[in-house]
């Protein structure tokens, strides 16, 4: 702020009687008194006109600041500006030319008429890199109608959906490969979301068949990159303990009576390579209930990654006969839902990976699972891993047979 002095009036004497030099000298000094009363009254006149109408240079702001809290201030805890500085004489100050840049900034006119500015430093949206939807289901040619809706078929052409829907997948040469297949989805909508959307890409994701919107489903996890297995519902050792739904494929069922259920199960959505068990412990044990099951998933170009039910059973030596291509999962990694036992599991894995050159692990969909799954897959890149679907490393597998 400019504060002109003030000036004062010049008082002229005139001696009665002097000599013309005198008088001369006289009105020289008048004038210079008389430019000095002119630059006060011009000053003056400046200070007046900025009051009234304001500092011309101070139109354009130097810096625009936000005197609302954005999203991120709002949510942050409010302090006064004595408590924040208490104790200290160590914080920052700054010219409204010299403003850090942050993400939010409030600010405030305190009572000595300085402008008080807040800096939250709200963190920066983590977004994971753009990944390529995998193709909309149906693919042309590799449906037909059934009594309850469409069926997956191999094409004309030979190509079969689990090789139209499995993600695709390029092996990097001396890295073990890690799969990951959670379960569980589609009853669950908010933990449904959080898989579609946070865990990485390469992570497979099994939806329930009674699941409402199950195609909406299953749309959103192949738009997010991921690829699908469903889930068949099927015999456990408990039916009263572990309720499987109406279209359970029965130990002791008839033949016609599970490949009717199985066609039910299989035209509820479209898009998934292959299958997975739910339950089914029982239903494993019967190799005539089995049998008639896998031939027909062998029939419509699909494969099988059983979970939970161990790795020689009569289900999987009848795949095998069938000629259906079956692998399992090698461990349950959230059989104990705490992070740490979780994370154990994970480790399992890549003990497994490294003597096998491959490992899947499979878990439900509860957030501690994906959570834990999550953290782990950030930088298993950086110990010598590659992440990997579940489809690569079935087929890696039988690659080695």
């Amino acid at each position: 702020m400019i504060r002109p002095k003030a000036s004062a009036k010049a008082t002229v004497r005139r001696p009665a009687q002097a000599p013309r030099s005198q008088l001369k000298r006289g009105l020289q000094i008048n004038h210079k008194l008389a430019a000095l009363a002119a630059a006060g009254v011009l000053a003056l006149g400046a200070f007046g006109a900025i009051q009234f109408f304001g500092d011309p240079e101070a139109a354009g702001p130097r810096r625009v600041l936000s005197l609302a809290p954005d999203d991120a201030a709002a949510d942050a805890p409010t302090i006064s500006f004595a408590d924040a500085t208490e104790g200290t004489d160590d914080y920052q100050t700054f010219g409204l030319d010299e403003l850090p840049e942050f993400s939010g900034e409030v600010g405030e006119i305190d009572a000595n008429g300085e402008l008080r500015v807040a800096v939250v430093e709200s963190p920066e949206t983590s977004r994971a890199p753009r990944v390529a939807p995998l193709p909309r289901a149906p693919i042309a040619g590799l449906t037909e109608s059934g009594p309850h809706g469409p069926l997956p078929i191999i094409a004309a052409n030979g190509r079969t959906p689990a090789q139209a829907y499995a993600r695709p997948f390029t092996a990097q040469q001396g890295r073990p490969m890690i799969a990951v297949v959670i379960g569980g989805l589609g009853f669950n909508a908010r933990a449904t979301t959080q898989a579609i959307e946070e865990l990485p890409p390469e992570v497979t994701l099994s939806f329930v068949p009674y699941a409402q919107n199950l195609q909406s489903w299953i749309d959103r996890a192949r738009a997010h990159g991921h690829e699908v297995m469903l889930e068949l519902p099927m015999e456990p050792f408990d039916p009263d303990a572990d309720d499987t739904g109406p279209q359970t494929l029965l130990a002791a069922g008839p033949a016609q009576q599970n490949v009717s259920r199985l066609e039910q199960l299989l035209s509820r959505g479209s898009g998934y390579f292959g299958v997975t068990n739910y339950q089914g412990a029982r239903f494993a044990t019967s190799a005539q209930a089995s049998q008639p099951v896998v031939q027909a998933l062998r029939r419509r170009g699909l494969v099988f990654i059983s979970s939970g039910i161990g790795q020689r059973t009569a289900l999987s030596v009848e795949a095998q006969r069938a000629q259906l291509p079956i692998t399992a999962a090698d461990r349950i990694i959230d059989a104990r839902r705490e992070a740490d036992a979780i994370d154990d599991q994970l480790l399992n894995l890549e003990a497994l990976a490294l003597q096998n050159q491959s490992a899947i692990g499979a878990g439900f969909a509860y957030p501690v699972t994906m959570e834990q799954v999550g953290r782990w897959a950030r930088d298993i890149e950086s110990r010598g891993y590659q992440l990997a679907p579940a489809s690569a490393v079935l087929n890696a597998r039988a690659a080695r047979r």
